[in-house]
């Protein structure tokens, strides 16, 4: 053996069986495809049959071996695989700190590589060359890579708030003006569900890189409920007035938090308060909101409290008297108030 024939020696002998039925299989049906040709520019067209039904009769029985191997070790891993995601999946359920979004995408990423394994093992036992074919893939991938870059940012983001846990499926948050209940968490974006039906879909970078208020993370959320009394009327009997109508009845509310009514602010023509209401249920924040502006709004009325409004008091220096003031109307004609 010279030092030129090394190569080819070593190579033969780490060459796998499947490879060379292969490649043996490949060499007969390139000799034969060339004696097909030759029968047809003869016009031998009886024996151009006879030669294709050889030749795939031999294929076949000479890919026998590789088939019936490559349907074994498929059937194995794929059973394997199946086994595996009962138990990856009955764990990640009785786990408490995994969410729904995330079991999701671990069980999507298994399917994925799982199947991919599978199918490398049934090339493989079929002869097929894996490293060109694994080098190309590669290849493929870093120009869709390149390609897809706001693609692989939403799913770099994706991983983030899975793993990070802002905010869950179920939650009530606000972004940016919306406000509504996460409906779904994905690698690529997260979906909202508005009070009035609508869906927004949000890209993941867009959550990660921005402010993201999770009114559900407490578990109890307060409520402001803001409203006016005049400067003429007292704190305390307004106080005393829409605290009345905290009876125990509305189950909305949290039991065991001590709601009050509070001064915020001295108005030009008011004193600022505020129902504030611990709440179960951070989606009930709005109707919680319009009931309860609708109650104290009847409540002040029914204990004759004064709700002011805008407006504006005229006083003239050296007045001894009411002055009585005219108004032009639009016909030209005064006429008095």
């Amino acid at each position: 053996m010279t030092f030129t024939q090394l190569p080819q020696a070593v190579q033969q002998d780490s060459s796998s069986p499947a490879a060379d039925s292969l490649n043996n299989s490949l060499d007969r049906i390139g000799q034969g495809v060339t004696d097909t040709g030759r029968l047809m520019l003869e016009g031998e067209w009886g024996l151009v049959w006879e030669q294709i039904l050889s030749g795939l009769t031999n294929l076949f029985i000479s890919s026998v071996p590789n088939i019936i191997s490559a349907i074994f070790v498929g059937a194995f891993f794929y059973g394997l695989y199946r086994l595996l995601r009962g138990v990856i999946r009955g764990v990640l359920r009785k786990s408490r700190g995994v969410d729904r979004g995330l079991e999701t995408i671990v069980m999507k990423t298994f399917r994925v590589v799982g199947w991919g394994f599978i199918l490398l093992l049934v090339l493989s036992q079929l002869g097929i060359n894996l490293s060109a074919l694994i080098a190309g893939l590669g290849i493929a991938g870093l120009a869709v890579g390149f390609a897809a870059k706001d693609s692989l940012e939403n799913f770099i983001s994706g991983l983030t708030i899975l793993l990070d846990r802002p905010f869950k499926v179920g939650d009530w948050v606000t972004v940016g003006n919306y406000f509504g209940r996460v409906s779904n968490i994905t690698l690529r974006s997260t979906r909202l569900e508005t009070p009035n039906r609508q869906t927004v879909v949000f890209p993941s970078v867009h959550m990660v890189t921005n402010a993201v208020i999770n009114h559900s993370a407490r578990g109890v959320l307060r409520v402001d409920v803001p409203f006016g009394i005049a400067y003429k009327e007292r704190i305390e009997a307004a106080r005393e007035a829409v605290m009345s109508l905290l009876d125990g009845s509305d189950d909305r509310l949290a039991p065991d938090w001590d709601h009050a009514v509070v001064a915020t602010k001295l108005n030009d023509s008011s004193v600022d308060l505020e129902l504030r209401l611990f709440l179960r249920d951070a989606g009930d924040q709005i109707p919680v909101r319009l009931d309860y502006t609708e109650k104290i709004r009847n409540a002040l009325r029914d204990a004759d409290i004064e709700i002011p409004f805008p407006h504006l008091q005229l006083f003239i220096d050296g007045a001894d008297a009411p002055i009585k003031i005219e108004r032009v109307g639009s016909d030209g004609d005064a006429g008095g108030d």
